[in-house]
């Protein structure tokens, strides 16, 4: 992770900017070259026609003009565009940059990747089988694996990304203790599934085996997280939102409101806008300087606001820490993995 002294300076004005939309989620293509049980992109047609690289760069910069920080890169396989280096060449200039990759492409982007502050492969499991079972391809499982060694040992800020389900929430401490013991840090992802209808497109479909049915093992897991937080860096998921999580699954009430066009948005492979995947696109990404704070978005917030469709993490993260307060208790929860972050990058490029 390269974070220069311009960079850093203007990142800091904008987290602390209060009613600007700090995140934005940026799904590059819509080709996948894997079939994830609990994904539903590949099932759409598969489109080749994709908003391009300069298209990108002016959707990027009308992004920063409204306060954006942060963008994470995803798909479909964004590493699938011919076009990821020079994406991600522009887009580190100015934000924290996250790319996902379901571990088929890593190897062969090394060079591209350097340029991302953040690499988040794709791993359900340890178990080789049932993660290509998952993953609906095989030597998935293998792939991601050497991805995340060969990532790691170059330096680059490499993550794993599992998607919490019932067929691996009973495994997720065992997961979660192997890959932070080695200094790869995790982000975690909820099995959701998506209502049919006034969609951008589809990411989870309804899936029996999939679906969370062991409520307190849920619950208990979000504790187990918290201890383990205490003890270890690399767990990336604050406090706050695994106590909404835990409630959710206990009692089945959501402690937030969603965020949905205030503190993020979403982008989708032509260049239109939404508050969420969920929704239908409202805009185009070079638009929204004009319109941000328009009387109809300001319509489209409250509307989303009282919206209870999902309980994808990243939606929920995003919504429980909002504004300039919630950036800050974000900072003050990931203190331990800053430092670490820092010292990795530090031992990795200075030491010799």
């Amino acid at each position: 992770m390269r974070i220069s002294s311009k960079k850093a300076l203007s990142l800091a004005r904008r987290f602390l900017t209060s009613n600007k939309p700090h995140h934005v989620q940026w799904f590059l293509t819509n080709r996948c070259n894997y079939r994830c049980r609990s994904c539903g992109v590949w099932r759409e047609k598969q489109k080749s026609v994709e908003v391009s690289v300069e298209e990108v760069k002016a959707g990027l910069d009308a992004l920063k003009k409204i306060g954006v920080a942060e963008i994470v890169f995803s798909g479909g396989n964004p590493l699938l565009r011919e076009d990821i280096d020079e994406i991600l060449t522009y887009a580190s200039q100015y934000f924290i940059t996250t790319i996902y990759d379901n571990g088929s492409m890593a190897l062969n982007k090394i060079d591209a990747l350097r340029n991302a502050d953040f690499v988040a492969i794709s791993l359900d499991t340890l178990d080789e089988k049932k993660n290509d079972y998952m993953r609906g391809v095989k030597g998935a499982w293998k792939k991601s694996m050497e991805a995340i060694e060969k990532l790691y040992e170059e330096g680059i800020s490499v993550g794993v990304a599992p998607t919490i389900s019932q067929l691996n929430i009973y495994e997720m401490e065992n997961f979660t203790r192997n890959f932070t013991e080695k200094g790869v840090p995790i982000w975690y992802a909820l099995y959701s599934h998506d209502d049919i209808g006034g969609s951008l497109f589809t990411i989870g479909e309804k899936n029996d085996e999939l679906e969370i049915i062991d409520k307190k093992a849920m619950a208990k897991f979000c504790d187990t997280l918290m201890n383990m937080k205490k003890r270890r860096s690399g767990i990336f998921i604050t406090d706050k939102t695994l106590m909404a999580l835990k409630q959710l699954f206990l009692t089945g009430e959501r402690v937030w409101k969603c965020r949905a066009l205030q503190n993020f948005l979403m982008v989708n492979h032509l260049g239109q806008v939404s508050g969420c995947h969920l929704h239908e696109p409202i805009a185009k990404v070079a638009e929204l300087p004009k319109i941000w704070d328009s009387k109809r978005f300001d319509v489209l917030r409250a509307k989303y606001s009282a919206c209870e469709r999902c309980t994808y993490v990243c939606y929920l993260f995003y919504s429980i820490h909002s504004g300039i307060a919630g950036n800050l208790a974000i900072v003050r929860d990931q203190f331990k993995n800053a430092k670490s972050l820092i010292s990795r990058i530090y031992e990795t490029r200075y030491a010799h």
